[in-house]
């Protein structure tokens, strides 16, 4: 008897060690899903996300590229997914309509057997028509779009699967500032004339982002409560009155489709969130403020004053990521409901209801040694600190340093120690990589200052796969062991 309760005990804690259980925190708003990025050194395993998205009763995920490991992990979980081409990727899809079958059979159809992968949209290309690109898409984003339809079609899969565009909201604008006056910028009109035309026919939908933060990023003199939901300045439109630019700028990609013949397509919110750091107007309490106001928004289903009725969005994201391009602004590595680890940044109910607690934190995460790069205070040469900041923050991620930051408060010595410790994190740990010169020191207690986070670095797949297979022989001798009980 004591042998067979002592393998129900070792069987029930191997249970509960795996987290077989998944408890939704909440019901979320219908309509609401999360962009997955995963441009992150070291990210955390997919599997991790997958359990944290389902413990905090998210159903809709958008994927930036079709990577295998990740739609195996959402395999079985019931969470409808769009996946996406990017646009380095278009032209393998654009040319021969063979190669558009072959990718839709590898990335596709592969995973839609029993027990696979709920996939709802194919997004080809994310925003190929930005001005920054210097048209370098504009010739193939369609005839990839027709084709990958026309492959889905040919799988026998096309009334299920649709393909569509993620395209920024750059791609409209209004001469007079006002919703009325939309239409597509003239450079890329006819080709998305032939876009939104090619979406009407297919019953696909168009889908944009739109991001209020930007609109208060890039001018100086933008009202800060039009950027939110609760009240402010209004603009009149033809008898409609707008408090915010989020309905300003979606209705006027309504009358903009409304003018191009296709005035009923299906409008879905391809991004739209608020960043964290990286900028004095990106922090946990505006993001916050933001975010209420949207749910609060979603909740009464009223829609835009031209589109009424329930929205259907992703919230722009759910993790950091630390090695995304900054040619935007410092904020584009602080998008994330999560932080890099996946712990939550701020209360919020995404049912809506505002019953505010924090988010389900993920779980079983594994960190690098408590360990952290700091400078060498017996060692200060102030003629060196330049160049050797310069050279960690070149490679690492320096971005809550700016202006308005979390990190923006400390001393130069705080500065410095950040850049050398975010450099070391990077380099996950390695002795080498805290030199610079005989400027720092590892120390092991955490050199955290205030609100200023200095973080570790998670553990890479590598040592998880070593740390695994440890496990399971250690396992194996305890059976072994309980076996000769």
């Amino acid at each position: 008897m004591a042998r067979t309760g002592l393998l129900v005990w070792l069987y029930c804690l191997i249970l509960a060690s795996v987290n077989v259980v998944h408890v939704l925190s909440s019901t979320v708003l219908p309509g609401i899903g999360v962009n997955w990025g995963t441009m992150a050194s070291n990210p955390l395993p997919r599997n991790i996300v997958v359990n944290m998205l389902k413990d905090n009763g998210i159903t809709k995920v958008k994927l930036f590229d079709s990577d295998s490991p990740t739609l195996k992990a959402l395999a079985g979980t019931g969470i409808e997914v769009m996946v996406g081409i990017p646009n380095n990727q278009m032209s393998i899809v654009a040319g021969d309509i063979e190669d558009a079958e072959d990718w839709v059979k590898e990335n596709i159809t592969a995973y839609l057997h029993n027990g696979g992968v709920d996939i709802k949209y194919v997004a080809v290309g994310n925003e190929p028509f930005l001005s920054s690109y210097n048209n370098t898409y504009d010739n193939i984003t369609f005839p990839a779009l027709q084709n990958v339809q026309k492959a889905l079609d040919k799988a026998g899969v096309g009334d299920k699967i649709k393909a569509t565009v993620a395209l920024n909201a750059d791609v409209y604008e209004s001469l007079s500032d006002k919703p009325s006056g939309g239409d597509f910028r003239k450079d890329i009109k006819d080709i998305m004339i032939q876009i939104i035309k090619f979406l009407h026919q297919n019953k696909a939908p168009f889908v944009v982002n739109i991001y209020p933060f930007l609109s208060l990023y890039q001018n100086a003199g933008f009202p800060f409560d039009y950027a939110f939901f609760d009240g402010g300045k209004t603009i009149s439109d033809k008898n409609v009155s707008y408090s915010n630019v989020f309905d300003a700028n979606y209705d006027t990609l309504v009358w903009t489709l409304k003018k191009n013949g296709v005035g009923d397509l299906k409008i879905i919110i391809g991004e739209v969130g608020w960043p964290t750091d990286g900028n004095f107007n990106a922090n946990n309490k505006l993001a916050k403020k933001f975010y209420d106001g949207l749910l609060k928004k979603l909740v009464a289903e009223k829609g835009t004053p031209l589109r009424p009725g329930q929205l259907d969005l992703y919230l722009f994201g759910l993790i950091d990521e630390n090695q995304k391009s900054i040619a935007p602004g410092h904020f584009e590595r602080h998008w994330g409901l999560f932080y890099y680890d996946g712990k939550p940044k701020f209360p919020i109910d995404l049912s809506g209801k505002g019953n505010d607690k924090m988010l389900i934190a993920a779980k079983g995460v594994q960190y690098m040694s408590p360990r952290w790069c700091v400078l060498n205070e017996e060692n200060k040469n102030l003629s060196m600190i330049a160049d050797e900041i310069s050279y960690a923050c070149s490679s690492a991620d320096c971005t809550s340093l700016g202006y308005g930051s979390s990190c923006s408060k400390m001393d130069i010595d705080g500065n410095v120690s950040y850049a050398f410790n975010m450099y070391f994190q990077m380099q996950d740990q390695g002795d080498y990589a805290c030199n610079f010169n005989g400027l720092a020191m590892i120390v092991k207690t955490n050199a955290s200052r205030g609100n200023c986070l200095f973080p570790l670095q998670l553990v890479g797949a590598g040592e998880r796969l070593e740390l695994a297979y440890g496990v399971r022989i250690i396992a194996g001798l305890m059976l072994a062991f309980f076996s000769l009980m």
